[in-house]
């Protein structure tokens, strides 16, 4: 089944947290952190993240970086990455600063939901969520071929461990944090295999970018 190249994109601290015991908006990584996640949006076609993460956020990361900018505007690329939203209600407050946001914004919900979603909801269009092998499917027959992943856990355990992850850009930041905000959840089964080191790479305040590739993964 055709799909989209899939890269999930978090910052870690040493121990594998993605936020303090306290939760609430992971800051964890610093500005060279900031950079290579743009790079990252800069080579998909789209951002999937959980609403949980969006409502936890308010917004989702822009391209701010005027090269990774003007290389979208010679390929004849929108500025943007399409913002993908995943829930279940489509529901979230008013006032969310992320409809503000200067992007294109799709939801994939249920069928219900996601036939919905251009009336009102500050989407221009709705993907039907019927499991994640169908509905990544669907997001390549609409146009994107490549896929950033940003959270939250539930959603990067469910494509780990149904084999759809293709990469892991890790960026670790040089703090214990504890606490139970792992960046997958507990008890999940993942595919056994051992990881490609694609890339590292040190980064500002100490951080360290990791890229690993799944040989296992069979990208579209």
């Amino acid at each position: 089944m055709n799909r989209p190249s899939t890269r999930l994109v978090l910052a870690l601290s040493l121990d594998g947290r993605l936020a303090p015991p306290q939760g609430g908006a992971a800051q964890i990584g610093g500005h060279g952190d900031r950079l290579v996640l743009e790079e990252a949006l800069a080579w998909s076609d789209a951002a999937l993240l959980g609403a949980a993460t969006l409502r936890c956020h308010g917004s989702t990361c822009l391209l701010r970086q005027p090269q990774l900018l003007a290389a979208r505007q010679a390929g004849a690329r929108p500025p943007q990455p399409v913002a993908i939203v995943a829930s279940r209600s489509g529901s979230f407050a008013d006032g969310l600063p992320f409809f503000n946001q200067p992007l294109r914004r799709w939801l994939l919900a249920p069928e219900s939901v996601a036939a919905a979603a251009a009336q009102g909801r500050g989407f221009e269009r709705g993907v039907p969520m019927v499991g994640w092998s169908a509905s990544l499917a669907a997001l390549a027959d609409l146009g994107i071929a490549r896929l950033v992943v940003l959270g939250g856990a539930v959603i990067a355990g469910e494509l780990l461990a149904a084999g759809l992850l293709d990469e892991l850009q890790l960026t670790l930041s040089p703090q214990l944090l504890g606490g139970p905000h792992s960046w997958l959840p507990a008890g999940l089964a993942v595919p056994e295999g051992r990881w490609r080191l694609l890339e590292q790479r040190l980064l500002d305040d100490g951080d360290l970018l990791l890229r690993y590739g799944c040989p296992a993964a069979g990208a579209g």
